[in-house]
C-alpha cells in the first residue's frame, strides 16, 4: 500500500514538477508550450536515462484521464448551433483537406510497407490539426479578423471528423480481419450506439445541467458535469470504442444545455492539469533509436504535413472562393498535427493495429510542426504576397472572376422557381451519381475477393479467370456512372456559368470569353 502511494506521489511530483520548469522556459522563448510538455516527458522517460524516476504505467494512467477531459472540453466547444454557424464555406475546406491528408498519409504508409489498416490510421495521424497549438499562437501574436475566424472554423470540422474517424478506427480495429458484411454489422452497430446515446443524452443532460446550474453551487456543477463526462466514457468504452469518442459526446451534449461558458470554466483548470500529464506521457514515448532507424518515415510524413496541409487547405479555400492571399495563409497556419495525432495513434496501438514505433514517430512529426508553426504562421502574410504579387496575369485575372462569381451565388436569389428547380434537379441528380460511384467502388474492394471466390466455386472459371470477371463486371458499373458524372457536371456548370454572368441578347455579350474560363474552370 505504501510503496503504491509512493510510486503514485513521485510520478506525479516528477511529472509536475519538470513540466512546471521545461513550459516556464518554453514561454520565455515563446515557442507552444506543448513542446515543453514533450521535453519534459523525454527527460523523464526511459529511452534518454536523464531522470528515469517517473513509472510509466501510473503516468499513463494519468494521462487516460487527461485524453477523457480533453475530449470533454472540446465537446464543450462544439454544439449544433455552433456547426451551423460555421457554414458551408468551413465544412467544405475541412472536409476537402482531410479527405486529401487521409489519402496522401495512407498512401505513404503504403509506400513504406505499412498494411492497409495501419496506413490508414497513419493517414488520420497527419490529416487533423492541432487546436491546442493554434490558438496559442494567435494569441501571442495576435491575430484576428478573417483569418482567425475562417482558420477555427475549419478546426471545428475537423475535431468533428476527428471524432468520426475514432469511431471508425476502433470499428477497423476490431474487425481488421473480418469479411465486407462483417464491417458494414460493425458500421451499423457504431451507428445505432451513436444514436442511442445523443438521444437518451439529449433528453437527459441538458436538463440536468440546467436544474443543477440553478443550486448556484460551483463545486456540484463541476462534479456534475465531469461525472457525465466519465459516465459516458465508461459507455463507450463498455461497447468497445474509445473513451475518447464518448467524452466527446459528453460535452456536446453540455453544450446543449447553454450552460457550456460556466463548465468551462470550472473544468479548465482540472483539464489544464490532466492535459499537462497527458502530453508529458507522450513525451515519455520518444525514443531516439526508433527516430535515427526510422528518419525516412520521419522526414516523409512531416513533408506531409508542412506541404500537403497548406496546399490542400489553400486550395479548398481558393475553391470556396476565399482571396488567394488569405487562402494562402490559412493554408500555413493549418500546418501541424497535435493532440488528436496522438489520441489516434495511442488507440491503433491500444487495438493492436499499430506497431508502437508509429507513436513514437507521430509523436516526432508532432514536435517538428508544433515547433516550425509560430514560425509559419509569422511569415504566412509576406509569403502569400509574394505569391498573389507574382501569379501570372490571366490567373489573376481568373482568382478574380472566381471569388466575385462564389460571392454573388452566396448573395443572388434565383429570380425564378423554375430555374432554381432546374439548378437543384441537376445538383441532387449529381449527388445520387457520385453516390453510387462510391458505393461500387468501396463494395468492389470490400466484397470484391469474396465475390470471386464465389464465381470460381459456382462456375466453371479459373481463379484469374473470376478475378478477372468481377473487375470488367464493376468497370460496366462504373462506366455509366461516369459518363452520367460528366454529363451532368458539365450541364451544372454551364448554367452556373450564365447565372454569375448573364447573357446579353440585346448587344454585344461581352461576358462571352470570361463565361467559357469559367466554364472550363467548373
Amino acid at each position: 500500500m505504501h510503496e503504491h502511494t509512493d510510486i503514485f506521489l513521485t510520478s506525479l511530483a516528477a511529472v509536475l514538477c519538470v513540466a512546471a520548469v521545461t513550459t516556464l522556459l518554453f514561454q520565455r522563448l515563446r515557442l507552444p508550450i506543448v513542446l515543453g510538455y514533450l521535453l519534459a516527458g523525454a527527460i523523464i522517460g526511459p529511452h534518454l536515462g536523464l531522470l528515469n524516476v517517473a513509472d510509466e504505467g501510473t503516468v499513463t494512467t494519468l494521462s487516460e484521464l487527461g485524453v477523457i477531459l480533453l475530449m470533454f472540453f472540446l465537446g464543450l466547444e462544439f454544439s449544433l448551433g455552433k456547426l451551423a454557424r460555421v457554414g458551408a464555406r468551413g465544412i467544405l475546406i475541412a472536409v476537402l483537406e482531410v479527405g486529401f491528408l487521409l489519402w496522401l498519409g495512407t498512401a505513404i504508409g503504403g509506400a513504406f510497407g505499412f498494411s492497409a489498416v495501419q496506413s490508414f490510421f497513419i493517414g488520420g495521424i497527419v490529416a487533423i490539426g492541432s487546436t491546442t497549438i493554434i490558438a496559442k499562437v494567435f494569441e501571442e501574436q495576435r491575430i484576428g479578423g478573417e483569418l482567425r475566424g475562417l482558420v477555427f472554423a475549419v478546426l471545428i470540422v475537423e475535431d468533428l471528423l476527428a471524432v468520426l474517424l475514432l469511431a471508425l478506427y476502433t470499428t477497423l480495429g476490431r474487425g481488421e480481419e473480418m469479411t465486407g458484411w462483417g464491417l458494414a454489422q460493425e458500421g451499423l452497430r457504431l451507428v445505432g450506439f451513436l444514436a442511442a446515446l445523443i438521444i437518451v443524452g439529449l433528453l437527459v443532460v441538458p436538463r440536468l445541467m440546467s436544474a443543477v446550474v440553478k443550486v448556484n453551487r460551483p463545486e456540484t456543477t463541476l462534479v456534475t458535469s465531469i461525472g457525465i463526462c466519465f459516465a459516458a466514457a465508461l459507455a463507450a468504452q463498455h461497447f468497445g470504442y474509445s473513451v475518447a469518442l464518448g467524452a466527446f459526446l459528453a460535452g456536446s451534449l453540455v453544450a446543449e444545455s447553454g450552460e457550456e461558458h460556466r463548465v468551462e470554466s470550472l473544468v479548465r483548470p482540472v483539464r489544464d492539469v490532466f492535459a499537462a500529464v497527458f502530453f508529458v506521457a507522450v513525451g515519455m514515448t520518444i525514443d531516439p533509436a526508433i527516430l535515427v532507424r526510422y528518419w525516412e518515415l520521419v522526414l516523409a510524413l512531416t513533408l506531409v504535413v508542412m506541404l500537403g496541409k497548406p496546399l490542400a487547405v489553400a486550395l479548398g479555400a481558393f475553391a470556396t472562393g476565399v482571396g488567394v492571399r488569405t487562402s494562402i495563409r490559412t493554408g500555413m497556419t493549418l500546418s501541424q498535427i497535435g493532440e488528436f495525432s496522438f489520441i489516434i495513434a495511442g488507440l491503433g496501438v491500444a487495438l493492436g493495429s499499430l506497431e508502437p514505433k508509429v507513436y513514437s514517430i507521430a509523436v516526432s512529426v508532432a514536435a517538428v510542426t508544433a515547433f516550425t508553426t509560430p514560425y509559419m504562421v509569422r511569415f504566412a502574410n509576406p509569403i502569400a504576397a509574394w505569391v498573389d504579387a507574382k501569379l501570372p496575369r490571366p490567373l489573376q485575372t481568373f482568382a478574380a472572376l472566381w471569388g466575385s462569381w462564389i460571392e454573388q451565388l452566396g448573395q443572388r436569389r434565383e429570380p425564378d422557381a423554375a430555374r432554381r428547380s432546374g439548378l437543384q434537379r441537376l445538383g441532387v441528380l449529381l449527388l445520387v451519381d457520385c453516390l453510387l460511384l462510391w458505393a461500387v467502388v468501396i463494395g468492389a474492394a470490400l466484397g470484391g475477393e469474396e465475390l470471386s471466390v464465389w464465381l470460381e466455386a459456382r462456375t466453371p472459371l479459373a481463379a484469374e479467370a473470376a478475378y478477372w470477371g468481377v473487375l470488367f463486371g464493376s468497370a460496366l458499373l462504373l462506366a455509366p456512372l461516369l459518363l452520367g458524372i460528366f454529363r451532368l457536371s458539365r450541364a451544372l456548370a454551364r448554367r452556373l456559368s450564365r447565372l454569375a454572368l448573364p447573357r446579353n441578347d440585346d448587344g454585344v455579350d461581352f461576358g462571352d470569353a470570361p463565361r467559357r474560363a469559367l466554364l472550363l474552370g467548373l
